[in-house]
């Protein structure tokens, strides 16, 4: 079988556009993926299915579903079609839930060699990833933030240091770009750096740390942005920077630590010699990567003593530091409620929407709506235009907008009206990162540190999948999993098809509103102002229990 890619054109190969969108974002996922042959989209282990037959069984069944059943998905694996009627999801999955008291890494390797789960990641799973520029504007974003706080606002002549260019970390370099910052990224796979210099995400690589530190000396010099892909591992070259004296101006990572095994690369090992070690002695692959994650981590808090902005980007590399005798390693701030929190608060997040004509002119006359219909939105008008002059388009054209409640729903709406009225040339698919306001439950990431300490409580997300299925959404998921795999956090994903009919603008409307609702209610019920703020510049229906203790 040849390379899967995502259809393009107007011709179906199922019954309507909502089963024939979810089929083109599963291949769209493929298409744009870390390892199509393993069926791997990114982050090592998540998966667009749990194998190939279950694959091939899930677009058989989607190219010959009807409008009133829906397919049932258990961790990648096709279960059954039930019928249910025209306004039910289309597909409803769940991936990687393990039981609390079984929820290890332990169990869930085991029942992965058994083939009875996988890691669905977050977008992986869901078929809602769209490459490196699903999670580019978030980067940015928290670049940006760093400026306004600490640097008056700007990153010219600016030192970001970081590591990590697989399917998450790719979208760094680029972003540190858009900020005007010098960013160097180390990162240990080879092929990664090319990848990145091949979709325009990375100007430049080398191998040679005095190279890099020379290319990003003469970025700052002149103010001028630049970014670097330094072949190498961050254990080793964090320390090397260190011992020469230099102090980066804000230092991050993002590579593959959540995994031990598959995904975070210890010193003094090759790429193929860990692949190897992974088939022969996982458990002393994995002793290695934590004694390498504490070297790295080390080399971070040190950073930060002298001067370094310092962050974790929500791979879990400080839970395994601290597993790994790094009693300080929780010093570092988590970049959602060091930067992010107050957008959360609001349910300001990452929307996402998709073509599924394969037609690029369609996501640009969506932009150019946004501009003249958003310009209120400075973090949406100038994201746009940002991304209208920086970001490449990987797999089917899409794009990513940081909209909150309401403003979501009426961009949707907008955009069915034009697919009804032929202004573009197929429907748009619409979701959002897993990492949204009432989707996800991270005591280490989404929900550190919350008001109310409800940072472990994970019915939020499991609420939201089921007012998702309630509000007729395409496509509702439920994940558990990373940094473990099975018991660090849960999630809930939701994808919907504009195609241009009346019942799309319903399921657009309910769907929409219900999502980013909940999201704020659930920031409002932990204590925070902006949340309470939304609730009654919003209108959103909110049962105070106060009024009931009078």
């Amino acid at each position: 079988m040849g390379k899967i890619v995502a259809k393009r054109g107007s011709e179906l190969r199922c019954k309507s556009w909502r089963q024939e969108a979810l089929l083109r974002l599963l291949e769209n996922v493929l298409e744009n993926g870390e390892n199509q042959d393993e069926l791997i989209v990114y982050a090592s282990l998540g998966k667009a299915a749990r194998n190939w037959p279950s694959y091939h069984a899930i677009v058989d069944t989607l190219q010959n579903l009807e409008e009133d059943e829906t397919l049932v998905i258990q961790s990648g694996k096709p279960i059954g079609v039930f019928k249910t009627h025209p306004y039910a999801p289309i597909v409803v999955m769940a991936n990687c839930n393990i039981v609390g008291k079984w929820a290890t890494s332990e169990n869930f390797y085991d029942l992965q060699d058994k083939g009875l789960i996988c890691w669905g990641g977050l977008t992986a799973g869901a078929w809602q990833y769209i490459g490196s520029q699903g999670v580019i504007q978030g980067t940015y974003e928290i670049f940006q933030t760093i400026a306004r706080k600490h640097f008056d606002g700007s990153l010219k002549g600016r030192f970001i240091l970081t590591a990590g260019l697989g399917g998450m970390g790719g979208a760094q370099p680029l972003a540190g770009v858009m900020a005007d910052a010098a960013i160097l990224v180390v990162e240990v796979d080879e092929e990664r750096i090319n990848k990145r210099i091949e979709h325009g995400y990375l100007q430049k690589k080398t191998d040679n740390l005095d190279q890099a530190l020379q290319w990003i000396d003469e970025a700052k010099s002149s103010g001028e942005s630049i970014s670097v892909g330094l072949l190498g591992n961050a254990a080793d070259i964090y320390p090397e920077i260190l011992s020469r004296g230099i102090v980066p101006d804000i230092v991050s990572d993002q590579t593959a630590a959540h995994d031990l095994v598959y995904g975070y690369i210890p010193q003094g090992y090759t790429v193929e010699e860990v692949k190897q070690l992974r088939k022969t002695n996982p458990e002393q692959l994995a002793e290695d990567s934590l004694a390498s994650i504490a070297t790295e981590v080390r080399a971070m808090l040190e950073f930060k003593n002298r001067g370094s902005i310092v962050f974790d980007n929500g791979n879990n590399i400080r839970s395994q530091a601290f597993k790994a005798g790094v009693e300080d390693a929780f010093e570092i701030d988590i970049f959602t409620e060091a930067f992010l929190r107050p957008l959360f608060a609001k349910a300001i997040g990452p929307f996402r929407w998709i073509a599924l004509s394969g037609n690029p002119e369609d996501i640009r006359t969506i932009d150019q709506y946004i501009l003249e219909n958003f310009a209120d939105n400075q973090i949406a008008s100038n994201w746009i235009k940002l991304a209208n002059q920086y970001v490449p388009f990987e797999g089917l054209p899409a794009r990513i907008g940081w909209f909150g409640h309401g403003e979501r729903t009426e961009l949707a709406l907008a955009v069915n009206k034009m697919v009804r009225e032929g202004k573009l040339s197929g429907p748009i698919a619409f979701s959002r990162d897993h990492l949204d306001a009432g989707a996800m439950a991270h005591p280490n990431i989404m929900t550190e540190r919350m008001k109310d300490g409800s940072d472990a409580i994970s019915d939020w997300p499991l609420i939201n999948a089921m007012l998702n299925c309630s509000s007729m959404a395409d496509l509702v998921v439920i994940h558990s999993g990373g940094g473990g795999y099975a018991g660090y956090m849960t999630s809930a994903g939701v994808t919907l098809v504009a195609d241009g009919t009346e019942a799309a603008d319903m399921r657009l409307k309910y769907t929409l509103d219900n999502d980013t609702g909940l999201g704020v209610l659930r920031y409002a019920d932990a204590g925070y102002e902006e949340a309470l703020e939304e609730v009654e510049k919003k209108n959103i229906r909110r049962i105070n229990l106060e009024h009931y203790k009078k």
